[in-house]
Parts: structure tokens; sequence; C-alpha cells
């Protein structure tokens, strides 16, 4: 089986620790997984701002990049959505039948729910809109965390609501998005866990703001890391 990390945009720039610990548990789970060095945005910001013609050439360049997979692995529901649902509007490709979100390729591909994780805190889950509406991710991230040693799964109040980032929509409606995120927080907080986890970067960096800005005694964390997390090498 040869599996390629896509590990996408933000968290190649903001958060690398992502990316690591998506390898480290692949691997710990037997899987052998390459990087392609060629790989760069896969155009979902130009594609839903309208522009069409700007995406095509990432369209092309990130179909190239993967050439050669059995599978492509990417700890992103958005960006995994974005090749899944657009790409065949570019042409044919063959790339979207090959690309999984993380905890779809661990529970649907490598058939496991219990990766061998520890990670003994309070944890609730913010399910994204792209995971949960376009992918249908359903319980599968549930599932794997309630398998975790040592994790208290709370559940979210209203968590099938967005956190409101929604890529541009944050930059174009502002006050609307931040209302939403003020939400999220709030319902996150009633929980009293310690962590808010997700599966995607980019609707936790907006939830995450608004937490540090509110010194809130929860942090956000993706799905990746605690999953990566054993007794041997925990979290930090």
């Amino acid at each position: 089986m040869r599996v390629a990390l896509f590990v996408t945009c933000v968290n190649d720039a903001v958060y690398p620790a992502t990316g690591i610990a998506t390898v480290r548990l692949l691997e710990r789970l037997g899987v052998e997984v390459d990087f392609p060095a060629a790989q760069t945005c896969c155009g979902q910001p130009q594609f839903n701002t309208g522009y069409r013609r700007e995406t095509e050439p990432l369209v092309r360049r990130t179909t190239r990049a993967f050439e050669g997979y059995d599978y492509v692995v990417t700890p992103s529901g958005s960006c995994a959505a974005m090749v899944r649902e657009n790409y065949p509007k570019f042409g044919e490709t063959e790339l979207p039948s090959r690309t999984y979100e993380l905890t779809e390729f661990l529970v649907d591909v490598l058939g496991v729910t219990d990766v061998g994780a520890y990670f003994p805190h309070a944890v609730t889950y913010h399910p994204s809109c792209h995971g949960l509406r376009v992918l249908g991710l359903g319980e599968r991230p549930r599932k794997l965390l309630e398998a975790v040693k040592g994790l208290d799964l709370r559940e979210l109040p209203g968590a099938e609501e967005c956190c409101g980032f929604g890529g541009t929509f944050a930059l174009k409606n502002a006050d609307v998005s931040t209302a939403m995120g003020l939400d999220k927080v709030r319902n996150a907080k009633s929980t009293g866990a310690d962590i808010l986890c997700g599966a995607d970067n980019s609707c936790l960096v907006h939830i995450d703001g608004i937490l540090r800005r509110q010194g809130a005694p929860v942090r956000s964390l993706h799905i990746a890391e605690i999953l990566a997390s054993t007794e041997e090498e925990p979290h930090v």
C-alpha cells in the first residue's frame, strides 16, 4: 500500500504538528507514508471565491503530485471535500476516488477504531461542516475518540452548528462569523472539557482565536494529535 500525505496549506504554514502527528499515527499502524514535495494549494480558496480559471492549474498540479499512490490521506475534511466534490468539474481525474480524510481512512480503509492512543483529558468534539455535510464522516471521529485510553468525551451542545469560519465567509461577513464562533465557544466551555477537538484546523483556528482572546480554560487540538498520543510518547 502506497500512501501519500496531503498536508494542506493551513497545516503546512500554521499547524505543522498536525502533519507530523498524522505521519506518526499512520506509521504506528504499519502504513508507509510518503510526502510528495510538489504538492501546493488544492485550489479551494480560489474555487470558493469564484476564480475557476485560477483554480484549474492548481487542480492539474495536485493531480500530478499524487500520481502513482494507492491512497492520498489528508487531515482536513475541507480539502478532501474540495478534491472529491469539485475536481471532477475540471475534467476526468481519478484522484477523488483515492483521496480520504484521515478519520475515514482509519475506519474505512484500515478498519480500525482503536489506534492505541492515550490521552487523559476531558475532550469535546466539533464536527466541521465539510466533514459532516459533504464527506459524511458521521460517527467515525467519535468512535476513534471513544476508543482512546484515558479520554473523557463530553457531548458538545449544538455540535452540528457551523463555527462561523467558512473560509472567506469569515472575512466577508466578519460580524456574523464572530457571533457564530462565540456561540460555539460558549457551548464548548459549558461541557467543562479541557480540549475542543476537531478534524479541520481551519475551523479550529477560528475557534481558538476566540478562546485565546477570552482567556478561556479550553484549548483546541486536531484529532490527529490526540490519536498520535500514546503512553510512551504522550502529547505535550
